[in-house]
């Protein structure tokens, strides 16, 4: 007589979430590559090496699969730009450094203004204002205008799009990049309204 399996969920979890993190990377290294409005999800389910429906079952859509691979991205970007608060070097060489890896895909996704895509837009630009928050509170207005006004400034002076000008369209070096980047910020606190 044959043994009864055991059924163990951890390692039905520990598969179905295998699973969807090779989904997730294969939609990034395609979204990197390409539009979003390029990418299908057919095209997801085979670099995943899984089924259409595979991918469905994980994340409902393709909106559902570009916010797994936002979430992902969003803590890879933690990651990459820790910096000291303060430390105005170290916070731009970072932040340079993250938009070298993902820069042009983040500004193809931009451009693109789908409506998908509105709520991930807007989760980055939140979740940047509030780095930019906690690496330069100390050097920030305590008025609530001025404080708003500097925390736009900062955001226009550090956003992906200053970087597309100065590193593809002005074809700066990575390090004048920095350098640019770094002035324009020091600007931007310099004519704070404290």
């Amino acid at each position: 007589m044959n043994a009864p399996r055991t059924y163990s969920m951890t390692n039905r979890s520990a598969r179905a979430e295998a699973t969807r993190q090779r989904i997730v990377q294969a939609a990034a290294e395609l979204f990197l590559e390409h539009r979003y409005g390029e990418v299908t999800l057919a095209q997801i389910a085979e670099a995943a090496g899984v089924s259409h429906q595979t991918v469905l079952n994980h994340f409902d859509s393709k909106a559902g699969v570009a916010a797994g691979v936002a979430e992902d991205m969003a803590g890879q970007t933690t990651d990459a730009r820790r910096a000291e608060p303060g430390d105005l070097g170290g916070a731009v060489h970072a932040l340079v450094g993250e938009y070298e890896r993902m820069g042009d895909a983040n500004v193809r996704w931009a451009t693109e203004e789908l409506e998908e895509l509105r709520p991930l837009m807007d989760g980055a630009r939140a979740g940047h204002q509030a780095w930019l928050v906690e690496i330069f509170g100390a050097a920030l207005p305590t008025g609530r205008p001025a404080r708003r006004r500097t925390v736009n400034a900062l955001h226009a002076a550090t956003d992906i799009y200053t970087w597309k000008l100065l590193r593809r369209d002005l074809r700066l070096s990575r390090a004048e990049t920095d350098k640019t980047i770094i002035a324009l910020v020091e600007g931007v606190l310099r004519g704070a309204d404290t």
